[in-house]
């Protein structure tokens, strides 16, 4: 699977991502560290948060080189409740999840997908955000479940080599699939009529449709799968995951994530957190 310009990114994983994870942190010449407790963060008073500056808008450079965006602000919000500054770390996919396991982070944002499989190595808080796949398509086009565009006078536009386009030819065999190279090529496609609707994950995809203003775009209202995004901590790190779980409650409460939300990807989060009294 690939990760084109904030569509699709990585989210199975299992025994050869394991290995693979185990090999990395060999060659980065880290080991398992013993991640700091709550009590040493407040008195280092500060915490160190990976933040991923090519996953835009969770995360980028602006225009004086600093890192910026959604988990930025977001992360500033949990330092300011902490009472602590906030020292922002550069990661990258690779080596975000290594960086928590050596305690050169205390957590990690950047998209962070809980999976099985990355909890064998980090633990996770509840969700901070989600992140929807699903189908991107026009008011004109009536269908409201995927099944239903499995039809011959149906075009999907992709992105060459993005996981949907397998999952089309096999789940909606009677659909077509024009191919193309690239997100804002895609959606320009489908603004000129040349294709009627796009899978991927959507709340990237906005920022692509801002330019065909003419258009009126619209999400599926079923979604194909809702994948929930935490902070990712160090293992065993019970009073710093315990603490971050009551901040992000407060946060979701008050509508924080929401606001900064729409505020980077320009229109509300497609799948709220339905935070509750029990976490």
């Amino acid at each position: 699977m690939k990760k084109h310009e904030g569509g699709i990114k990585m989210k199975h994983f299992g025994r050869k991502w394991f290995l693979s994870f185990l090999v990395l942190v060999l060659a980065l010449g880290v080991s398992m560290a013993q991640a700091r407790t709550l009590d040493e963060i407040l008195k280092a008073d500060e915490i160190r948060v990976g933040i991923n500056p090519t996953f835009p808008p969770l995360g980028l450079f602006n225009e004086k080189m600093e890192i910026d965006g959604f988990d930025k602000e977001l992360a500033t919000e949990i330092a300011k409740k902490l009472g602590v500054k906030l020292k922002i770390v550069k990661v990258g996919s690779p080596d975000r999840i290594p960086f928590v396991a050596a305690d050169k982070i205390d957590f990690v944002m950047g998209a962070m997908t809980r999976t099985s499989a990355r909890a064998k190595i980090i633990d996770f808080t509840v969700p901070a955000h989600t992140e929807v796949l699903g189908v991107l398509t026009t008011e004109k086009i009536p269908y409201k479940n995927l099944k239903d565009f499995d039809r011959g006078d149906i075009t999907f536009v992709q992105v060459r080599g993005t996981t949907p386009v397998p999952m089309i030819k096999k789940d909606l065999p009677k659909a077509k699939v024009l191919l193309l190279d690239n997100y804002p090529d895609v959606i320009r496609a489908i603004a000129q009529g040349r294709g009627d609707a796009l899978i991927d994950v959507i709340d990237f995809m906005w920022e692509h449709t801002k330019i065909h203003k003419q258009v009126k775009w619209k999400v599926v209202e079923t979604p194909i799968k809702v994948y929930f995004c935490s902070l990712g901590v160090g293992k065993g790190n019970y009073t710093l995951r315990d603490w971050l779980n009551v901040a992000l409650f407060e946060l979701h409460s008050d509508g924080v994530p929401d606001r900064l939300w729409e505020k980077w990807f320009g229109a509300p989060m497609i799948f709220k957190i339905r935070f509750t009294e029990w976490f």
